[in-house]
């Protein structure tokens, strides 16, 4: 893995993330940034998933959004619930709401991507 850089496009958009009460898209850090290009962007936001700064949350439209590591102080753990607005489209971290699941012998889990659709506390 190639060695961790801290550019000033790296910082603003891990900041942005990190601010943020809500998962945010790609265009969503686009727009409230101006800071740099659209790939710059993607390879940025690729490198901080890299680099478990953030994670990437698959929503229930297939959109992709990313969050920060809030609760990944000692071990680096993604298994908790993301719950999708039907109503405003945002996305949030359930992070104390852990899904359980049995899978068949023989496979073997590298990612749990846990998305909960339906009408946030705020649109109610």
């Amino acid at each position: 893995m190639k060695q961790a850089r801290n550019t000033t496009a790296k910082t603003e958009i891990l900041d942005l993330i990190s601010q943020s009460e809500v998962a945010l898209s790609h265009s969503e850090i686009q727009s409230l940034d101006g800071l740099c290009d659209r790939v710059t962007i993607y390879r940025v936001l690729n490198r901080l998933v890299e680099e478990d700064l953030v994670h990437k949350v698959v929503n229930t439209d297939g959109g992709v959004k990313y969050a920060s590591c809030h609760s990944c102080a000692t071990t680096h753990n993604h298994n908790h619930i993301h719950f999708s607005c039907q109503k405003c489209k945002s996305v949030t971290c359930l992070e104390n709401v852990e899904p359980s699941f049995k899978l068949p012998k023989k496979y073997k889990v590298s990612e749990v991507n846990f998305t909960v659709s339906g009408i946030c506390p705020k649109c109610s």
